[in-house]
């Protein structure tokens, strides 16, 4: 027992020093991500029910997330080079601020056209703030607390989003008793994203503090991403494929968790928040585990490892016949399928040169999006007439696919590169 103590010490010890070595921009952005993943953990939670309080149905909520996945799929590489032209630190400032106005936006005319218009918006920025996070955290940190930080930063987005999903289970019934109407009227979901709006808008004030040199001109070639693909199509596959495949899978169920907690298993909204709020409590401690596991046993086979365990438990989330049953598979599943991003995202930043980060990040943004953008109406049309039975076979098949892939891709070939020991004389 002792023992145990000792070298969970040294863990914990040596996970510190790393985390004294972060830079000082490393660390506003740090805070940029606890205010904004508070507001955005608000924001997953309540628009859809803001959304179909509206009279909307399912069909159009898979059709918004489509819209938002396309543009940023499209937009990837256009922000690529934007982001390059802007420098850093601009590129997030401009995201962080779109995004805020998109919610404004959509709350003040909840519309058809307004929702589809601000959902491309809402998609842009995130393609503009996809493409500049993993050169912004290369570009300010050092190799030995890289994959700290990586992980460090979405651990902290996770747990303060569990924070807002907390808060969002309540918020409604906060702002519809200001407004005497419902906690599940449109007034009190509006009312409620107006809110976050206001805090996300405060996610500029550390961004305004960062302090970066500008872009030299050779790392703003508009042709630098055709350049980079014709060089090395090969390893861009085997980069990009696996995780194009886990987000087609991704944008069948993912985006409709909450419709699916409510509408299967009957639960109230403080329910599925605070469920969202230990969700993303889960996620942000393994995300916080992930790098010394990373460490220990290397990047590649963390990922097999964690998103391997987590198919069985995706299985029991979709087909538990027990609410909580499928809420502990429900925590168990996104610790374990997402601790290992941050990992992932620091083994394609270091196998690219500098030169080709933005480039290499706007494509493994476009393979995210690429998923996100076509799945969600294809599972909005069979949750309308067939339920979520579908939506969940799908993600678990294209889930053990993606990691298969992984495995041949990177692990199994690091094994076949491995030298034999010569025979020992006399054996």
């Amino acid at each position: 027992m002792i023992r145990i103590a000792k070298k969970s010490g040294n863990v914990l010890s040596d996970y510190a020093r790393h985390i004294a070595e972060f830079r000082p921009n490393a660390r506003l952005y740090l805070l940029y991500v606890i205010i904004v993943g508070a507001a955005m953990g608000v924001y997953r939670l309540l628009f859809n029910f803001f959304v179909l309080s509206e009279g909307f149905d399912e069909t159009l909520l898979g059709n918004l997330v489509t819209v938002s996945s396309v543009t940023a799929l499209l937009a990837a590489l256009p922000m690529g080079y934007l982001a390059d032209m802007l420098g850093r630190k601009a590129s997030l400032i401009i995201s962080s601020l779109t995004m805020t106005l998109a919610i404004v936006m959509m709350v003040l005319w909840p519309i058809q056209p307004v929702l589809l218009a601000m959902n491309v918006v809402f998609g842009i920025s995130q393609s503009l703030a996809g493409v500049t996070m993993s050169p912004f955290l290369m570009e300010n940190s050092g190799e030995r607390e890289r994959t700290y930080l990586f992980s460090f930063g979405q651990g902290l987005q996770m747990v303060s989003a569990s924070v807002g999903n907390w808060i969002g289970g309540y918020l409604p019934t906060w702002v519809g008793l200001q407004l005497t109407a419902s906690p599940t009227s449109s007034q009190a979901y509006g009312g409620a994203l107006l809110v976050i709006a206001a805090v996300s808008g405060l996610g500029l004030l550390p961004l305004i503090l960062i302090r970066m040199p500008r872009l030299g001109h050779s790392d703003r070639t508009v042709f630098a991403p055709i350049q980079y693909a014709m060089r090395s199509p090969k390893k861009l596959t085997m980069l990009i494929l696996p995780m194009l495949v886990t987000s087609i899978g991704a944008g069948l169920i993912m985006p409709f968790m909450n419709i699916f907690f409510r509408q299967v298993y009957h639960q109230p909204d403080p329910v599925i928040g605070t469920l969202f709020a230990w969700g993303s409590l889960s996620m942000g401690l393994g995300l916080l585990i992930a790098p010394p596991l990373a460490d220990r046993m290397g990047k590649i086979q963390l990922v097999v490892i964690t998103q391997g365990l987590s198919i069985p438990f995706l299985i029991l989330l979709g087909f538990s016949p027990w609410f909580w049953m499928s809420a502990a598979a429900y925590y168990v599943r996104v610790a374990l399928m997402n601790m290992s991003g941050p990992v992932y995202q620091t083994f394609v930043m270091e196998h690219v040169e500098p030169s080709a980060r933005a480039t290499v990040a706007s494509l493994v943004s476009m393979s995210w999006n690429f998923g996100w953008a076509f799945s969600p109406t294809i599972s909005g049309w069979l949750q309308v007439h067939y339920g979520f039975g579908p939506p969940f076979m799908g993600t678990i098949i294209l889930y053990v696919l993606s990691v298969f892939l992984y495995w041949a891709f990177f692990w199994r070939r690091a094994k076949q590169a491995e030298p034999t020991p010569a025979p020992v004389p006399g054996d």
